[in-house]
């Protein structure tokens, strides 16, 4: 389940980035520097002081793992029991659902609520189908349903995906502001459930939409040259998590750690498998 990205050159990267010969000391995990972490509510509330040293995972395919070292879970509400969640919970893990606002696909479960007006073009490499967002009445109560099963099941925090149609090719004629509107009423939508909504990728809406969201997901900004552009969140104090599918940990944690960021190293089928950056 891959994620589209897209976006521009970097600008200020020396500003964040930190000097090679600290790489090391970013590798080491050092327990009594960490923050103590509070537990995870409904909405999950993510205090400023520890926004650089969450540990994360993101897994949507393979059998779950819950004795991952992470605080953070990233998981797919659909496929996620009650019971899987009830046990991080006991864990103290912050749960995080991930839900598609953008797009369908045929196979979902909830799929035959969207009209036909609503569906565009599909996405070749994920075959799912995007909406026209400017149809809020339309989709509002499809995704305030999600999120309801996103509550029921006991995550506190939800992250769009497909937050993006206006940058795809949709099949309508969606604009920059008609999904900033929509992105915006899709967080309010969320809170008013009582769930902490963050923005994954999007980044060039990440400057109008950070005030709105309450942390960030992204991918690969290290290999893409792009990771400053998420500092509206950084610097509000937000946490941002990042993953790259590439590269060894001792190349880019020295940048995305730099920047703020909570950063692993993830296959991109977003198994299991993890290779965290140790917090500074």
């Amino acid at each position: 389940m891959r994620i589209g990205l897209g976006g521009r050159p970097a600008r200020w990267v020396h500003r964040r980035a930190l000097p090679a010969g600290l790489t090391f000391t970013l590798l080491v995990t050092v327990a009594a520097c960490r923050p103590e972490l509070t537990p995870p509510g409904a909405p999950t509330n993510w205090p400023s002081t520890s926004a650089r040293h969450w540990q994360w995972q993101w897994q949507l395919t393979g059998v779950l793992d819950p004795e991952v070292e992470a605080d953070v879970f990233v998981l797919d509400p659909v496929g996620t029991t009650t019971a899987q969640t009830a046990e991080l919970r006991s864990r103290k893990r912050r749960l995080v659902c991930q839900v598609h606002i953008g797009s369908m696909h045929p196979a979902d479960p909830d799929a035959s609520r969207y009209p036909a007006p609503v569906r565009g073009a599909t996405a070749a490499d994920t075959g799912r189908v995007w909406l026209d967002v400017r149809r809020w009445e339309v989709l509002r109560p499809v995704l305030a349903d999600r999120f309801r099963l996103c509550r029921g099941k006991g995550f506190g925090a939800v992250v769009f995906a497909d937050a993006d149609g206006y940058d795809r090719p949709s099949g309508f004629a969606l604009e920059f502001d008609h999904q900033l509107a929509f992105n915006r009423r899709v967080a309010a939508l969320a809170r008013s459930l009582d769930l902490s909504p963050g923005l994954l990728n999007d980044l060039p809406q990440v400057a109008a939409l950070a005030p709105d969201f309450d942390f960030a997901v992204n991918e690969e900004c290290v290999r893409l040259g792009q990771c400053d552009r998420l500092l509206p969140f950084v610097d509000a104090g937000k946490p941002v998590f990042h993953v790259e599918y590439s590269g060894a940990v001792t190349d880019f944690c020295v940048t995305s750690v730099g920047y703020g960021f909570a950063s692993v190293r993830k296959n991109r089928s977003l198994d299991a498998w993890r290779l965290p950056c140790a917090a500074p």
